[in-house]
């Protein structure tokens, strides 16, 4: 059996909307790492936070 479906919705805890944010941040800047490496292709991650505080994740240097 697979796990079901669930809804997305807008998280309206501001505590707990910060949390997943780092936590995604950090998931995505793992994965655009990942497909630097594995393609040897630059990526350019951008993120502008819920309080406007910019985040960037450039791959590896060249």
């Amino acid at each position: 059996m697979g796990r079901s479906k669930l809804p997305i919705n807008k998280i309206e805890n501001t505590t707990n909307h910060q949390v997943t944010f780092s936590k995604r941040r950090y998931g995505l800047n793992k994965k655009d790492y990942e497909i630097d490496i594995l393609c040897d292709i630059a990526l350019t991650l951008i993120m502008l936070s819920h309080s406007r505080h910019l985040s960037h994740f450039s791959g590896r240097k060249r």
